[in-house]
């Protein structure tokens, strides 16, 4: 199921590929000793030559894990309604960006293009367009595949998005590889399993305080990696450890730290929402770090570049570093979200308008692996940041009678469907 949740089941696969990382990396560590695991998975993810993320990206039934959208539209038709819904509750702005971080295959930007076609008199008009961010150039191509048909023109060196194109669906959609890119103005942000391949720094408390957990060169074994502890603070133990943290082994994602204080930033000064889907807790798991081989747990040191490597996401850190300049909600679990969207009644639907036995048993084995909570339904969640003025009238506290009642934001409340 997707990649499995840390703590599910599996045994780590044995090691494969060419090596080539394998030796990039034994090089680097014999010449200035150990790294930091942000430094290893930062090298074997996104390496331009021998990176996983830029070699391959294993997404799909034929890749090294699935994610929701490839197991069922309805995932990304009801992330699209979600969208809809909160532009509508905002006053529906003349501007529509939808940004997704780190899209895949495209395939839940597909879906949700799908639901704005359906709603096309609702968004008439709106100037609706699609901005991608992704690093990788394989991906990319795969996505212009699916999005546009392969009708896309690369960009001049001077311009920020390095891809245009137009969807099947008559909407501009541009390239980027990092989110400072994109175009200020009102926009929608979707990342969907994005923060959980970012790298993570590794701490351990010992006797002598917190350490940091590095990765090294195994001496009693030429070319095999193992971990390490620092001998001593690191720049990261300093920077990176709350004071009142009470685990004894902590994960940290500095970088998604600084993408959630820019995407804060943005809603605060232009309006919008930020939609974060992915595994992860609230604060309280400890050692999540894992890697995923042709659907199967992999031990994250061995044949480095060929596996994905993962960590769960840790919610009440991206909360933290919102740092008050938007509104939060959830993390709430994936099955209560789709269930608040009314999947229920889509999935009813489907099967009333599905001809055969094989779709029938297709929708409700794709609904059993979203909702199932042995499955998807609760390892993933769902998280939202807001502008402040979506959740509490401005000058509620004065006057607190005279404004009508905020709509709910759909999926974080029951929706009572008329």
């Amino acid at each position: 199921a997707a990649r499995l949740c840390s703590g599910a089941g599996g045994q780590a696969e044995a090691a494969g590929g060419d090596g080539a990382m394998l030796r990039h990396l034994a090089r680097k560590l014999r010449a200035s000793g150990p790294v930091t695991v942000a430094e290893y998975m930062r090298e074997a993810l996104t390496n331009p030559g021998q990176g996983y993320y830029t070699r391959r990206g294993g997404v799909g039934e034929s890749g090294d894990f699935i994610t929701s959208p490839e197991i069922s539209q309805v995932f990304g038709e009801l992330i699209g309604i979600w969208y809809i819904s909160e532009w509508m509750a905002m006053g529906k702005p003349n501007t529509f960006q939808l940004v997704e971080l780190g899209p895949g295959r495209g395939t839940l930007t597909e879906d949700i293009l799908r639901v704005f076609k359906q709603l096309t008199s609702v968004l008439s008009k709106c100037d609706v367009s699609v901005h991608l961010v992704e690093v990788s150039p394989k991906l990319s191509e795969i996505q212009a595949v699916m999005l546009t048909g392969g009708k896309v023109q690369p960009n001049p060196q001077n311009e920020l998005a390095y891809m245009k194109g137009i969807s099947k669906t008559g909407i501009p959609i541009s390239w980027y590889r990092d989110i400072q890119d994109v175009p200020p103005g009102y926009s929608f942000y979707l990342a969907h399993e994005f923060f959980d391949a970012l790298p993570i720094h590794k701490f351990q408390r010992t006797e002598k305080g917190w350490r940091e957990v590095l990765v090294d060169i195994d001496p009693e074994v030429p070319d095999q990696l193992r971990f390490v502890l620092s001998p001593s603070r690191t720049p990261a133990t300093q920077n990176f450890i709350q004071p009142e943290e009470s685990r004894d082994h902590v994960e940290v994602c500095p970088e998604a730290g600084v993408i959630v204080q820019r995407l804060a930033s943005r809603i605060e000064k232009d309006g919008g929402a930020a939609l974060v889907a992915d595994y992860g807790h609230d604060g309280t798991k400890t050692d999540t770090f894992r890697g995923f081989r042709n659907h199967k747990l992999h031990d994250v040191l061995s044949a480095p570049g060929t596996a994905d490597l993962t960590a769960d996401v840790d919610f009440s850190y991206l909360r933290k570093m919102a740092q008050g300049k938007t509104a939060t909600l959830g993390p709430i679990k994936q099955r209560e979200f789709l269930k608040n969207m009314g999947i229920d009644l889509r999935l009813q639907v489907l099967l009333q308008n599905s001809g055969d036995t094989a779709t029938r048993e297709q929708l409700l084995h794709s609904y059993d692996m979203l909702m199932n909570p042995e499955k998807m339904g609760d390892c993933f969640n769902f998280f939202a940041l807001l502008p402040h003025h979506r959740l509490v009238h401005p000058d509620k506290k004065d006057k607190p009678e005279s404004k009508s009642p905020l709509p709910p934001v759909a999926g974080f409340n029951e929706l009572l469907l008329k």
